[in-house]
């Protein structure tokens, strides 16, 4: 018992963790406000759905999540679900197996995370602009790997039964009467949650996004863990390009366009420190949970979209806003307290 308390304790202690209180609290307000407005968000179809469609923000946003504690941003996570949509999807439609397709765009995509990490940490490139030049090479391999052409029905290579059983594992199918989506989607969030608060690997992540002197001096290899970093973001990214090829059942070259915004708000809304070194990986599922909800609740009450866009933006501009309030808030009652001293 002290044990698992103890453990706990750890895990809401670390920084952040307020802001994951106050984004689970905000995701029961929001659903429980959209249920009163329209009662079929409360039905259990709309519950899967909303599940499913929360997985793809989910896996974004732990990508995206492990690189903002490091202090650095990905901004080729779009053009990665895109690229492996449409890598996937090709070698399908060319009688590819579909086990076959799938390792091999897992490779393309790790070699992305590997450039990216290897620029921002050993070249030591601003993240911003290493990653926008990788977003648009992923991006150019996306419309040229098919010629410029979305790709046909993956069936169309693989036959009806290899293209219905990679579409119901990533998307149509169910377990337990949940979409696969989400059980792969938890899946890969407990893996990489159990890495970042239990692994010396994750304790490196956020010394490195805290102060990357102080780590570096402390012996941490801060171009091996930055690498790291974007390799799981560009993992999931992988895995979400599968399922977006899975629900269409074809790759489209504009695949996955602006997820890596929707990474970023998930994340950040969550309570994960564009800034880095703080944030838990929890926070990031709240934040996806509240992204989605928000989708799914005001696509109910019929409100246009942009309204949606609206509100996420000052969602997330309210996030940063609050935790560079307390960064600067904490810092100068530090410097207050070295001046008494």
């Amino acid at each position: 018992m002290d044990r698992k308390k103890s453990g706990f304790s750890k895990i809401m202690g670390a920084k952040g963790a307020g802001s994951v209180v106050t984004a689970f609290v905000g995701l029961v307000v929001i659903y429980i406000a959209f249920g009163l407005l329209n009662p079929k968000v409360f039905t259990p179809l709309n519950i899967q759905n909303l599940l499913r469609s929360m997985s793809k923000y989910l896996l974004i946003g732990i990508g995206q999540s492990f690189v903002m504690i490091t202090g650095n941003i990905d901004l080729s996570i779009g053009s990665v679900v895109g690229m492996s949509a449409m890598i996937s999807a090709t070698l399908m439609t060319r009688g590819v197996n579909p086990v076959v397709a799938v390792l091999i765009t897992i490779l393309c995509g790790l070699v992305v995370g590997l450039v990216n990490g290897t620029l921002v940490g050993k070249f030591k490139l601003p993240p911003f602009i290493a990653t926008l030049g990788t977003m648009f090479i992923a991006r150019g391999i996306a419309y040229i790997v098919n010629n410029n052409r979305n790709t046909d029905n993956i069936a169309s290579g693989i036959g009806k039964e290899a293209g219905d059983t990679f579409q119901n594992i990533f998307y149509y199918g169910k377990t337990a009467g949940i979409f696969n989506t989400f059980w792969i989607a938890l899946l890969i969030f407990i893996i990489f949650f159990f890495v970042l608060s239990k692994t010396r690997s994750g304790r490196h992540i956020y010394a490195i996004g805290s102060n990357v002197d102080a780590a570096r001096l402390s012996g941490v290899d801060v171009v091996k863990t930055t690498t790291k970093a974007y390799l799981v973001s560009a993992f999931c990214s992988v895995v979400v390009g599968f399922i977006l090829c899975a629900q269409a059942g074809m790759g489209n070259m504009d695949a996955g366009n602006m997820y890596e915004m929707y990474g970023v708000a998930a994340g950040v809304i969550g309570g994960v420190s564009p800034l880095g070194g703080s944030g838990i990986l929890l926070g990031t599922f709240a934040g996806a949970g509240v992204w989605q909800t928000l989708e799914n609740g005001l696509n109910l009450i019929h409100a246009q979209v942009g309204f949606q866009r609206i509100i996420i933006g000052i969602i997330v501009v309210a996030a940063v806003l609050i935790d560079v309030v307390i960064r600067n808030g904490n810092g100068s009652f530090k410097r207050k307290n070295r001046k008494n001293k």
